[in-house]
């Protein structure tokens, strides 16, 4: 059973890899690279601006506190030219407390600023890195996509591109159909040429029978056109438009009827 699970986790994996691989788009993670990197650089501005801030708030505590330590030791000269001794060694003791002070804040003062100087110069180093990243980036995309549409162009001319397949798998289609269809009509035009479909309807005839038909149609308008001409001259229509030419010239005419004289 474990090695059937092992065995699909590494086909699930595989399937995983092969559509990610598909999906992904290297232009797509050279720009979030890119941003990462920029964030990067934005956060360790940020590190360089915080020190230099505490930097600069130590530099103003010195200050004040060398002002404090210089008037202190004014003071103990006052009250040392005043004949308080005490006056003047309270001073100075406040003073020494100070110098303490002073000595740890110049310390922290020259650790920050060591360190603002480390991350000063490590940002420049990560901006001209950033710099360099963002041409590589740009070159390589421009060469990726000039490559993506010459395969893509190189694919149409060729017919194996996705579309231009299914295109010329359409075209064949319809030559192949095109093609049975002409075939069809051919072979029935023979069939009924030869006579070998007979009309259902009953309404198909042989050649033979189609001549005979067309003379025989081509006579009855000139028969037609005689009688028509013979009633228009006002003459009775002869009997061979009427009945073709079974009857004799005497079967036209009455014969005679014989004549008895009266006595």
């Amino acid at each position: 059973m474990s090695g059937v699970m092992k065995r699909m986790g590494m086909i699930f994996r595989a399937k995983a890899n092969k559509a990610l691989d598909r999906a992904e788009d290297p232009r797509e993670t050279l720009d979030y690279s890119y941003q990462k990197q920029l964030e990067l650089l934005q956060k360790v501005r940020r590190g360089v601006a915080d020190v230099a801030t505490s930097r600069k708030r130590l530099e103003l505590q010195l200050n004040q506190l060398q002002s404090q330590s210089s008037k202190l030791e004014e003071q103990g000269r006052k009250a040392l030219a005043l004949g308080r001794e005490d006056l003047a060694r309270e001073a100075l003791s406040r003073r020494a407390a100070l110098q303490q002070q002073v000595t740890d804040l110049e310390t922290q003062h020259t650790t920050l600023q060591g360190e603002e100087e480390k991350l000063t110069l490590a940002a420049q180093r990560l901006q001209a890195k950033v710099d360099a990243f963002r041409t590589k980036k740009e070159t390589i995309k421009a060469t990726y996509t000039a490559a993506q549409a010459q395969t893509r162009i190189g694919e149409a001319f060729s017919g194996i591109s996705e579309e231009m397949g299914d295109v010329g798998l359409a075209i064949q289609r319809a030559e192949d159909k095109t093609a049975q269809l002409q075939a069809r009509a051919g072979a029935i035009d023979e069939l009924l040429a030869s006579g070998a479909l007979d009309d259902p309807s009953g309404m198909a005839k042989d050649d033979i029978q189609a001549e005979l038909d067309r003379l025989s149609g081509g006579t009855d308008v000139e028969l037609e056109l005689q009688r028509m001409k013979a009633e228009l001259a006002g003459g009775a229509p002869q009997q061979a438009i009427e009945g073709g030419t079974g009857r004799t010239q005497s079967q036209q005419q009455p014969q005679d009827t014989p004549r008895f004289d009266k006595q």
